[in-house]
């Protein structure tokens, strides 16, 4: 086995802490999509206006920190208020 750094170990450590705070907010922006889609599928256009301002507010913090590339942000969003057109469009 190699000699132990301690600065490899703490920039381990500091990846570590990163990913996990990196996942946690892919798995809300995840989330919150899929509540969306949820909430469109069973026509509830209220509902899902407003899942969809959340879930806007969690993909734009995400992109802001870099941990998803800005145009997929930009796709994302623009997919989700193309769904809610369409439902409010069929109403």
């Amino acid at each position: 086995m190699a000699t132990k750094v301690k600065s490899a170990e703490k920039r381990h450590r500091q990846s570590e802490e990163r990913r996990k705070r990196n996942k946690a907010v892919k798995s809300s922006v995840r989330t919150s999509a899929k509540k969306f889609v949820l909430l469109a599928r069973k026509k509830e256009a209220n509902e899902a206006e407003m899942a969809l301002k959340d879930m806007i507010k969690k993909i734009d913090s995400a992109a802001r920190k870099g941990i998803i590339k800005k145009n997929a942000a930009a796709r994302k969003k623009s997919r989700m208020q193309r769904l809610l057109n369409t439902l409010k469009t069929a109403q």
